[in-house]
């Protein structure tokens, strides 16, 4: 449970920081200016790692109990916000930034104790201090430098991030500790990125800059050595090569180009995956999802191979590896192109233009059914639990109260507020319906017609403002990862269900919620007398 409520905590300060600081950002000079290597065109707000960073270590310091790595963790990942947020204001170099990057490392391997002790193929008596702890800062200020060299496109480090991230938290939560420190970091830290994605999906809103970047690559870093040389020491030493996925790869390949070409390893370059998937054709969003299935088959691949020998693991890692730039130096030197799918798709064939009048109807009666049902659901399950927990409703009545002040005196339009209250409330009554109200053969019926019916919105209703993004493609990846572990439990329920379960019913809330003021403002109430109700049933 402390897990769960550090993640929505997380999630729920980052959404509610970033449009302030999006504000800010022209005022104090942290706006990213577009050149001839970068993809967008306009000014961003570069403030991403304002609210990811505050987002991950407040509650963190609130409900976690602290321990001296842990404090070594909170002072590393401050150091580094400091230096990237003045590097997000005013460039500063590559060696100003190595200086913050030496010094957070330092912490944690001076303060908090954690070195690299175990490697692939050596044994832990052949490989002393001495060694381990210039190898563990070339391991983390490396992974740093990885993350933070893989933003370069709308949600990319973002979800590559997230997803390592949960194949941490997932792997860590075997061990069956009752407070796993990397449980709860991970948990906090996806908490603020999935905050921060809500505004980073292409077209992006703000940009998570370099203040953001690091700590993210500092945090991976950090979980993934706590992880198999602290938390569970039978796990295999190479399996932070999976984990930490394509960043790894990429940021050696770039350096490896850059070195043959004679270049200054600093200068910046198109020679990143996603600057290469550009160049041969693909869009942002095919680049973006492209890259996001390598990370999810990486993690996915961590999870079925944690006890596996070293070899196993490092060579499955490298023949995909070498797949990928075999093939894009394949494509480079061919001159291969991807054709634009309208080039692939006739307009002949296109059956969103052969809708007739009776199709539109159906959609359109589905589309009202979402409207009744989903909100009806959310205040069923608010009063059909049969108890309501001290946590739940404290964050339930905060949640009203904030959600109510803004309907009431907030301005016209869909504020972050309403979105975020809606994505809490949804989360909330899905899990809460699946701990107490468990009946399988009438939830599968109800989720079943719900999920159909989504469906048939979609391919028949007209007028829908609701496009396939990037993000949808990491929902699918993360119910994937959470579904190829079907029998994991947390907080008492089973992760892929809940996880389905918790897709299908936001999808519908964003259905809603995109296409008409008046069935948005029911949702709005609804979402409303759920927590209200929660937070009342306690009290009472």
């Amino acid at each position: 449970m402390q897990a769960l409520f550090i993640l929505v905590t997380a999630m729920t300060i980052s959404m509610v920081v970033l449009p302030l600081m999006v504000r800010l950002a022209p005022y104090i000079g942290m706006m990213d200016q577009p050149d001839a290597r970068k993809v967008h065109r306009v000014p961003i707000a570069r403030v991403g790692g304002v609210g990811i960073v505050l987002g991950s270590l407040a509650p963190l310091l609130i409900w976690t109990p602290m321990s001296d790595l842990l404090y070594a963790y909170v002072i590393g990942s401050v150091v580094l916000f400091g230096f990237g947020a003045l590097d997000d204001r005013q460039e500063l170099g590559h060696y100003v930034k190595f200086i913050g990057q030496f010094i957070a490392v330092g912490v944690v391997v001076f303060y908090g104790g954690l070195s690299i002790e175990r490697i692939p193929f050596v044994a832990p008596e052949s490989f002393p201090p001495s060694i381990a702890v210039p190898f563990t800062f070339f391991a983390m200020v490396g992974m740093i430098n990885a993350i933070n060299h893989s933003d370069g496109l709308d949600g990319l480090a973002g979800g590559e991030s997230l997803l390592s991230l949960l194949g941490i938290a997932f792997i860590a939560h075997q061990t069956g500790a009752s407070i796993n420190p990397v449980v709860m970091i991970a948990c906090a830290v996806m908490g603020g990125v999935i905050g921060f994605l809500r505004y980073n999906t292409h077209p992006a809103k703000v940009f998570m800059g370099d203040s953001g970047s690091q700590f993210l690559g500092f945090t991976l870093a950090f979980l993934a050595i706590v992880l198999t040389q602290r938390i569970n020491t039978v796990l295999s030493p190479a399996l932070p090569a999976l984990l930490l996925g394509l960043p790894v790869i990429d940021i050696l390949a770039v350096l490896f180009l850059r070195a043959k070409g004679g270049m200054n390893l600093f200068s910046a370059t198109r020679n990143h995956i996603h600057h290469r998937l550009l160049d041969r054709g693909f869009s942002h969003q095919a680049s973006v999802v492209a890259i996001y299935s390598t990370q999810a088959f990486f993690v996915l691949s961590a999870l079925a191979l944690i006890y596996e020998a070293d070899w196993i693991i490092l060579m499955l890692y490298g023949l995909v590896c070498g797949a990928i730039f075999a093939l894009l130096t394949w494509a480079e030197q061919s001159g291969w192109q991807r054709r634009p799918r309208e080039e692939l798709i006739p307009s002949s064939l296109n059956y969103a233009d052969q809708k007739t009048g009776w199709l539109t109807r159906i959609g359109a009666c589905q589309l009202l059914l979402l409207r009744v049902l989903i909100p009806l659901l959310l205040i069923y399950v608010s009063v059909a639990i049969p108890s309501v927990s001290h946590d739940f409703a404290i964050i339930s009545a905060i949640l009203a109260v904030a959600l109510a002040s803004d309907l009431l005196f907030g301005r016209a339009g869909r504020s972050f507020i309403q979105q975020g209250s809606v994505f809490i409330c949804a989360i909330f009554m899905v899990y809460l319906s699946t701990l107490h109200l468990s009946n399988t053969s009438i939830e599968v019926v109800i989720y079943a017609f719900l999920a159909g019916s989504i469906a048939v919105t979609l391919k028949l209703a007209k007028g829908l403002e609701f496009k396939t993004t990037s993000a949808d493609y990491l929902t699918l990846f993360i119910i994937l990862l959470v579904g190829f572990f079907q029998d994991i439990h947390f907080l008492g329920v089973n992760l892929a269900e809940v996880a389905l379960k918790s897709v299908i019913v936001l999808y519908g809330c964003e259905l809603i919620s995109n296409q008409n003021r008046e069935w948005k403002s029911v949702l709005n109430i609804a979402v409303l007398c759920a927590f209200g109700i929660l937070a009342l049933r306690w009290a009472l």
